[in-house]
């Protein structure tokens, strides 16, 4: 039994792909005693609230993370918090830089000192690949991001509030997947335009999102990066497994964007541990006042260890993904 089961949970920009997501598992598996979704669109939250009628676990709070006042009246008696909330487009970041900065660094440290006032157990915050030895700066403030919740451990350490990142991939089936793109331009007939032949990428799905989030809180004791191990995939086996022998074009890197993938660098990897039989690594704190200790059986990762997506040993074939497609994701 999850420690969310039964407990009052706070999801921040519950209206995107992985708020829906846990929404549906959270009233599904969780019976949580409230359910608050706050997110700043009220065209989404109205669009989401038909998608689960009159529950009435349920809560829906307008408001943006930037407003620590707002956040600190809706975590009212919040035992748990999903900070979901960020922009994410990497091109948008770089022309749009200090409106990234004010959501994904100053909303997130907002999240953390209204989680400490309210007297939450525990944040888990959602990070990204591109927080892994960042070169755009969408993936700068989600590592900046990730540094606010690890060290919020040090504020919170007189206190309940624990905090931990869970960091993974690209999310197979998410609004703004590549996935919907390529079928609607193979309809038409059209050539899918691949940014470089050559590049991998890891891959999750949706359920799989969610139930790390939710192991995350199981898990944590505060000042963990919980990292999944997870297939990698070639970009051009995805494109052809959307549309098979669609003509594929070579357009070239965006700015920002990296030939491969990395969810721990080499230097992160120096703290690595594996959990579950390899299910999971953790990237410890470097500093943790607070009290961490190893979790138990966790196993020490070698000397030079980094997790990229061109070196992974896991991968999915043209088929798996075609598979994973078809049965919705």
């Amino acid at each position: 039994m999850s420690v969310l089961a039964g407990s009052s949970i706070l999801v921040t920009g519950g209206t995107g792909s992985f708020g829906k997501a846990f929404i549906r598992y959270a009233l599904d598996n969780l019976d949580p005693r409230r359910l608050i979704i706050f997110s700043r669109d009220e065209l989404k939250q109205y669009e989401v609230r038909q998608l689960f009628g009159d529950d009435p676990r349920l809560r829906w709070f307008i408001g943006d993370i930037r407003d620590e006042r707002r956040l600190k009246r809706a975590l009212n008696g919040i035992d748990y918090v999903v900070h979901a909330a960020a922009l994410k487009q990497v091109d948008t970041a770089e022309y749009n830089p200090f409106e990234f900065v004010q959501t994904n660094v100053l909303g997130s440290q907002n999240v953390i000192e209204a989680s400490i006032d309210a007297g939450v157990k525990k944040v888990v915050a959602l990070s990204t690949d591109k927080a892994s030895s960042p070169i755009n700066l969408y993936g700068a403030t989600k590592l900046t991001a990730d540094k606010l919740f690890i060290s919020g451990n040090h504020y919170a350490a007189s206190y309940e509030t624990r905090f931990a990142v869970v960091r993974y991939g690209n999310v197979m089936g998410s609004r703004g997947s590549v996935i919907p793109f390529f079928a609607k331009l193979g309809s038409e007939g059209r050539p899918l335009p691949i940014t470089d032949l050559r590049c991998t990428r890891f891959f999750i799905t949706l359920p799989q999102s969610v139930q790390m989030v939710v192991d995350a809180f199981d898990i944590m004791q505060g000042g963990e990066l919980l990292v999944p191990r997870i297939p990698s995939m070639k970009v051009t086996d995805l494109a052809h497994a959307v549309v098979p022998g669609a003509e594929l074009v070579d357009v070239g890197l965006r700015p920002g964007e990296k030939l491969h993938e990395e969810m721990i660098s080499p230097e992160e990897g120096r703290r690595a541990v594996s959990i579950q039989d390899g299910r999971y690594f953790i990237i410890q704190p470097d500093i943790a006042s607070w009290g961490y200790a190893p979790p138990e059986g966790a196993v020490e990762m070698p000397a030079g260890f980094a997790y990229r997506s061109d070196s992974n040993d896991l991968w999915y074939t043209q088929q798996d993904i075609a598979e994973i497609i078809e049965g919705g994701l």
